[in-house]
């Protein structure tokens, strides 16, 4: 199973210096690499192959000399990570790969071998910087495969280093109706299961939105180029920093604790790109975060043995009572609560679209029928009915 464990480091400032020149060939190789693809594709309609691009760093290197001070694997695993994003993009529809700026907020680059971890002293040596000072808090066996450098917008530099540990995957839990939990997603309560449990929303963009304002006129007022630009640039990078901590703070605690609990975990396909259009809720959607939140929900379902089920998109699940299986077609975005008009029940909007969810996730496992009657708590009650 493959692990990634990553780990702050401390360069002085001749490392800090060598990093940054890895980083700016990496993304040069990248960009020249990339335009190269985009032209011979125009040209012939053939794509250059990454073995063709790893051919030419020997010629580009006696044109830009200073390609020569940084590690040459570090720019061949550049070009292997670019033709893996034009893979992606043929085979899965991913996205054209775009051009790496230098104002991009997280620069990365990589180191596939070569390099020692020594836990014993708290060090990290790579090819061509040397041994550099890091906090190797949890130590980790098996076989490590490519390791990738970054730095933050605030300067900060961490190594993640991928781990083959040997272990297979662990096979699935058994699961049925009472070991699942159907989950529905907000913006007012982060998340409502279908027993009813809700947890808030601690929306920390908009609790730091006040001081992030007042940074960012800072930076405005500042003159461009200057070293007061640069401070006050620092000072929202790290007030950015502090948000996206909170929030991943936040959402490893959330889904470590439902997937330890719960044998299978549904919930439903959401378009977050589209739904990111909306000028009035954009904000509150990106704050929340729940492409990250079903992302880790997705690994640690795999590390631990249990069970994510996805319902389709379009899957009504609100508008549906959980307890009759009749349809409100008039139901609002702003109605919370409803009165089913087929069986008299009030339903809590999100409890009823969690116990929903939960149906049609088993419903696809043939596990439940096609609506499933159940009571007020969500428990499963009357006959299953096909159809």
């Amino acid at each position: 199973m493959l692990i990634a464990y990553k780990y702050r480091m401390y360069p002085d400032e001749e490392q800090r210096e060598m990093f940054l020149k890895h980083i700016g060939a990496c993304r040069f190789v990248y960009n020249l690499s990339l335009e190269q693809k985009i032209k011979t594709y125009e040209t012939d309609k053939n794509t250059l192959p990454c073995y063709d691009l790893n051919a030419m760093l020997p010629d580009l290197k006696k044109e830009f000399e200073w390609l020569k001070e940084v590690n040459s694997q570090s720019l061949q695993q550049t070009n292997r990570n670019l033709d893996s994003a034009f893979k992606r993009f043929f085979r899965e529809k991913k996205g054209f790969p775009k051009f790496k700026s230098r104002k991009k907020p997280l620069q990365t680059f990589s180191i596939p071998q070569n390099y020692i971890v020594d836990f014993d002293n708290n060090r990290v040596k790579l090819p061509k910087i040397g041994w550099i000072k890091t906090k190797l808090s949890k130590t980790f066996e098996g076989i490590s495969k490519t390791a990738t450098v970054s730095m933050t917008a605030t300067g900060k530099f961490f190594i993640s280093i991928l781990v083959e540990d040997g272990k297979e995957t662990p096979e699935k839990e058994s699961f049925g109706y009472d070991s699942t939990i159907g989950l529905d997603v907000g913006i007012t309560d982060f998340v409502t299961m279908s027993d009813g449990t809700k947890t808030d929303n601690p929306k920390f963009l908009r609790a730091s939105i006040g001081r992030l304002k007042v940074l960012q006129r800072r930076v405005s007022r500042k003159k461009k180029g200057s070293k007061n630009r640069d401070k006050a640039k620092y000072q929202v990078a790290k007030q950015h920093e502090k948000i996206m901590n909170q929030r991943k703070d936040f959402l490893h605690k959330v889904s470590s604790k439902i997937v330890s609990e719960n044998q299978a975990i549904a919930i439903g396909t959401l378009n977050v790109t589209g739904m990111m259009k909306n000028h009035c809720l954009a904000q509150a959607i990106g704050d929340v975060s729940w492409s990250e939140f079903f992302r880790q929900l997705e690994y640690k379902c795999e590390w631990y043995g249990k069970t994510l089920l996805r319902i389709g998109r379009f899957e009504p699940s609100s508008k549906i009572c959980s307890v009759c299986g009749s349809t409100n077609n008039d139901l609002k975005l702003s109605d919370r609560e409803w009165t089913c008009a087929g069986c008299g029940t009030l339903h809590d909007r999100d409890v009823n679209a969690s116990i929903n969810i939960k149906k049609f996730a088993l419903q696809d496992q043939n596990l439940i029928g096609v609506i499933a009657p159940v009571d007020s708590r969500g428990e499963p009650g009357g006959d299953v009915i096909d159809g």
